[in-house]
């Protein structure tokens, strides 16, 4: 699939404010400053489509990208960021999980994961939750370029051996890069595979 439109939409915390005509919708979330708006970038072609930030946890709303006016990919609050206020940590829990659990128009969701680190506690307790409501995933390792080869197996090995405890099979994997655009028509093209079947 070629990106030949990509623009912003609009951003808010209440999905009955998202667009309302029916076009599916790909979310992306992930913890706080794992390469999400960098991902949505290169995905898109766009530098500055998605706001990156060296800074964790700037993802406060839902944003909507309509994408060569067919589809939506939905840039989601980060989860876990740990210097946020009790309150501001349970609001954007709310904003997520009604997203993620009432918005019948969204197709998968990427669970973003950083390939640099082990399993994190953050990220398997979020899957589980995922698995536990019945929500269609898929995950997507970020920042492959950050690591040699050997090590980039190694950690995904690590990770699915993990995931394997818990669940009898795996959703489908994909490794990026956002500064070497890996991964990008492997991404692209199983979201033109699923739009082709709704």
């Amino acid at each position: 699939m070629e990106i030949k439109s990509a623009r912003f939409v609009i951003s808010n915390t209440d999905i009955r404010k998202c667009p309302q005509d029916g076009k599916p919708e790909y979310a992306f979330i992930g913890r706080s400053n794992v390469g999400k708006s960098s991902l949505i970038n290169m995905l898109t072609r766009q530098n500055k489509l998605a706001m990156t930030s060296s800074t964790p946890g700037k993802t406060l709303l839902i944003n909507h990208f309509l994408l060569n006016d067919a589809w939506y990919l939905v840039d989601l609050p980060g989860y876990g960021y740990a210097k946020r206020g009790k309150s501001q940590q349970e609001k954007l829990k709310d904003i997520i999980s009604s997203y993620i659990l009432y918005r019948e128009q969204m197709t998968l969701l990427f669970v973003l994961i950083d390939s640099r680190h082990a399993p994190q506690k953050i990220d398997l307790e979020f899957i589980e939750w995922l698995g536990e409501n019945g929500v269609p995933f898929s995950i997507i390792f970020t920042k492959a370029d950050k690591l040699t080869r050997t090590q980039l197996h190694a950690n995904i090995k690590s990770y699915k051996e993990t995931l394997l405890q818990q669940w009898e099979e795996l959703p489908p994997i994909f490794i990026t890069s956002s500064e070497q655009s890996t991964g990008r028509s492997e991404l692209l093209e199983y979201i033109d595979n699923i739009n082709k079947t709704l």
